[in-house]
């Protein structure tokens, strides 16, 4: 009798503390947007997609025995076409897409940073730009403490530093 009770107890613990979080999520969740702000993204993947598709087919492709250096990259760019045109034929009738806030522009403020770490490493090598894009998403952009920033900043490049050079021996500019 007394494990029933303490199995009802906690059923009904667990059931507050959803339909808490439940409440907390949808007073912190931005209003709902219209069809078009599934389609606008859509089009944008689409784009990229086949932009991807198209500069990874000049790489060359190869063969599955011997895969070219476009391989992989039109792989990816032929799935994300493929998922765009997929949201492009239900998302219209979707409800879950969200107004843009102030907070949507951290999204473009991700992509213009890492655009300049794309433009900047073969100009300084990997490890600074690295570091200043891992330093602006987690300290700007994710609003993490300077500890946790600097710590997990310096490990990453560290970590991706020893495995592209060392590991898979690729052969990226760097400082070191």
């Amino acid at each position: 009798m007394s494990d029933q009770l303490d199995a009802e107890r906690r059923a009904h613990i667990f059931g507050e503390l959803q339909a808490e979080v439940a409440h907390e999520l949808k007073e912190h969740r931005p209003p709902a947007g219209r069809p078009a702000y599934q389609l606008v993204p859509a089009l944008v993947t689409l784009a990229i997609g086949a932009a991807g598709a198209i500069l990874s087919y000049g790489y060359g492709l190869g063969t599955l025995r011997r895969p070219g250096a476009g391989l992989w990259p039109f792989a990816v760019s032929l799935l994300i076409v493929v998922l765009s045109l997929v949201l492009l034929a239900v998302g219209r009738h979707l409800q879950d897409s969200e107004k843009f806030t102030r907070a949507s522009f951290l999204v473009l403020g991700g992509l213009v940073t890492f655009v300049g770490l794309g433009l900047l490493i073969p100009l300084m090598g990997f490890e600074l730009p690295a570091l200043a894009l891992s330093v602006v998403w987690l300290r700007f952009l994710g609003g993490e403490s300077w500890r946790s920033t600097v710590a997990v900043s310096v490990a990453t490049v560290a970590a991706f530093y020893l495995l592209f050079l060392y590991a898979l021996s690729i052969p990226l500019p760097h400082l070191l």
